[in-house]
């Protein structure tokens, strides 16, 4: 019986070893030195040198002189991210979806953009299509006392083109220029 279990105790003390404990530092290292800011969670640092937060996960900005992200199913909770799991059919889902709409409506410019209506599926995506930014536009020009032209300008700048997919605006990146203005 002996024979059996010291190499097999054996076996799984140096493959948890290995697993465990050298591979993960291998790949750490190998992280740091080969993509160290993403590896450190592609944080947005300021000129202070302050943490502003990530390019990966959203942030919400309250009132009308910021852009909004999408919603958050987890109040933007990077523990409790998830989809809101409500299916397309939910009743649940169809009033969330009209009273927020109700509440971004703006008078003239059609209709809300989907994408400021509905949660990604982590509830942290922090991207918005340009369209959706763009509708935006006249609520945060009003609100800084600027002519939308600018925010326009700032809009094409901030607009990024993914390998794979549709252009994007990262929504944290596009506010930390609009407060730079």
């Amino acid at each position: 019986m002996s024979t059996l279990i010291r190499p097999a105790l054996s076996l799984l003390l140096l493959m948890s070893l290995i697993t465990g404990v050298a591979y993960p530092l291998v790949v750490t290292g190998v992280a740091q030195v080969a993509f160290p800011a993403q590896a450190n969670g592609s944080l947005i640092v300021d000129a202070a040198g302050k943490v502003r937060g990530s390019t990966l996960i959203a942030q919400d900005f309250t009132g009308d002189a910021w852009f909004h992200p999408r919603p958050s199913a987890g109040a933007f909770a990077t523990v409790a991210s998830g989809a809101s799991n409500f299916s397309p059919s939910n009743p649940a889902l169809a009033t969330r979806v009209i009273d927020a709409a109700g509440k971004l409506q703006v008078p003239g410019q059609g209709p809300v953009p989907l994408a400021l209506l509905t949660t990604s599926a982590s509830g942290l995506d922090p991207h918005l299509p340009p369209a959706a930014i763009a509708y935006q536009l006249a609520r945060v020009a009003a609100a800084r006392n600027l002519p939308i032209s600018t925010l326009q300008q700032l809009l094409d700048v901030n607009i990024q083109q993914p390998l794979v997919g549709p252009p994007v605006v990262n929504v944290l990146a596009l506010n930390l220029a609009l407060e730079k203005l």
